[in-house]
């Protein structure tokens, strides 16, 4: 997990940032309605939820903004916060530990979240918390966008991270093998959100979902 708040724009070495591997570029309605909140509206902290992107953190931090950057998947997927199972063998997490480690914001609260498609990879006793731990951690006003694949079973559900750009597309680049755990109804995903006042969906035509939830 790699976690650090950056107010300047720092050195970065894109060959040590993880995986590499050619970056496919996707049209976003989502990304292009957030990213004139972020040219217009200075000084802004956003929360990079995945794979860690050189290109999102000078993006980011040119523009004045300050970036958070955490991976909740990686982190839930490859860290021991699966401490055993129920009597059903349903595996039990230790939730409060994966929230302190992963989303330790120390009293910091945030404009913009992007999340990527970070709750279709998450085990399923962590959606629910870290979508209530985004909420108390988001000023009002906030603002989250979210990736929700409608199918689960494609090869287009690969764990990705995003890279955003100056223009209306990010590009995807395969992070790590993992599979993905569900795929998203309309439905479930404002019941998730439902504390929330804010809805804007987008549907693209490679069958995701794309969403702007307002705190």
């Amino acid at each position: 997990m790699i976690r650090r708040l950056f107010d300047k724009k720092p050195d970065i070495n894109p060959s040590a940032s993880g995986p590499s591997g050619p970056k496919y570029p996707r049209h976003s309605e989502g990304w292009a309605a957030l990213r004139k909140r972020l040219q217009t509206e200075p000084g802004l902290r956003v929360i990079d939820a995945g794979a860690t992107s050189p290109t999102n953190i000078n993006y980011l931090t040119n523009l004045g903004h300050s970036i958070f950057l955490c991976d909740p998947v990686n982190e839930a997927l490859t860290g021991n916060w699966q401490v055993g199972k129920d009597e059903d063998e349903n595996p039990i997490w230790n939730v409060e530990g994966y929230l302190d480690h992963t989303l330790q914001f120390t009293g910091r609260t945030f404009d913009v979240v992007l999340l990527w498609t970070a709750l279709d990879y998450l085990p399923e006793a962590l959606i629910a918390p870290v979508v209530t731990h985004l909420y108390l951690a988001m000023n009002p006003g906030g603002q989250v966008l979210a990736f929700f694949h409608a199918r689960s079973k494609e090869e287009e559900t690969a764990y990705c991270r995003f890279h955003v750009t100056q223009t209306d597309e990010v590009e995807m680049q395969l992070a790590q093998p993992f599979p993905i755990q569900r795929a998203f109804t309309n439905r479930s995903i404002q019941s998730l959100f439902s504390r929330w006042s804010g809805f804007r969906q987008f549907l693209a035509k490679d069958g995701v979902y794309e969403v702007i939830i307002t705190r």
